[in-house]
């Protein structure tokens, strides 16, 4: 029985830590732009076995996001964009995979082409989007549509479009770099997703619901460590009681 009251507490202080884990992660990207914030889940799973019945012990399950958009940032600057409402960015990871972020924060490299979210490739309608050195004027509208003022022109020109996807969120995973994965397959593009530019979406990552779900969680640990320390006198205690029967 001793057994089965050290291992409850311990399952209980083990996840304790996980969800700390988790807490500690959201308040590190409080400040990322597009960052879903990490939902953690637990269930209770009875103890099994005689005189059992009224104990249980906690396992994980699988890990959430909160897709609640996050608030917008006015940067003024042209190549910051952000999604309203619903809707995912695609972008194309370093292994070549086709991922999704809520991250606008776009950049140009030295070859002209539009980079994403830590330097990923953005994905466009047509292909990789391509902005021809000397053009001027770069703007993106509310559908996604990159344009420029050409060199040796005097109106903008359409050079590409944002691939924007929309699928239903809980058919998403997040890998451990923070992008969102499908089930293996590119998803289509959506006319549904709007943007809007000069902006940023930060975080949803809610800072003081975060540090008070830190201090819970704190405690929870240290209750159930207390447990064990309690589980560890009766031992103690037990073992005293029968040295003295002996006697």
């Amino acid at each position: 029985m001793l057994d089965r009251f050290v291992y409850t507490a311990m399952t209980g202080a083990k996840h304790a830590m996980g969800q700390l884990g988790n807490t500690t992660h959201n308040l590190a990207n409080a400040q990322t732009p597009g960052f879903r914030e990490m939902l953690s889940t637990f269930r209770a799973v009875p103890v099994q076995g005689a005189s059992a019945d009224s104990r249980a012990f906690v396992v994980d399950s699988t890990p959430g996001s909160n897709f609640a958009p996050g608030p917008l940032t006015s940067t003024g600057n042209p190549l910051d964009v952000a999604i309203k409402e619903k809707g995912f960015f695609a972008v194309i990871r370093g292994d070549g995979k086709e991922v999704y972020t809520r991250s606008g924060h776009l950049t140009l490299d030295d070859e002209g082409f539009l980079r994403g979210a830590s330097g990923t490739r953005m994905v466009g309608v047509e292909g990789d989007i391509w902005v021809e050195p000397g053009a001027t004027d770069l703007q993106i509208g509310p559908t996604g549509l990159v344009q420029a003022v050409l060199p040796g022109d005097s109106q903008s020109s359409v050079i590409g479009q944002l691939k924007l996807v929309n699928p239903p969120p809980h058919t998403l995973t997040r890998d451990g770099d923070g992008f969102f994965v499908n089930d293996g397959t590119a998803l289509p593009q959506s006319d549904d997703v709007v943007i809007q530019s000069n902006v940023i979406e930060m975080s949803n990552v809610n800072v003081a619901s975060a540090m008070v779900e830190m201090i819970q969680q704190n405690r929870l640990f240290d209750l159930n460590i207390r447990m064990v320390q309690v589980a560890e006198q009766n031992a103690k205690s037990a073992s005293n009681l029968m040295s003295l029967s002996r006697g």
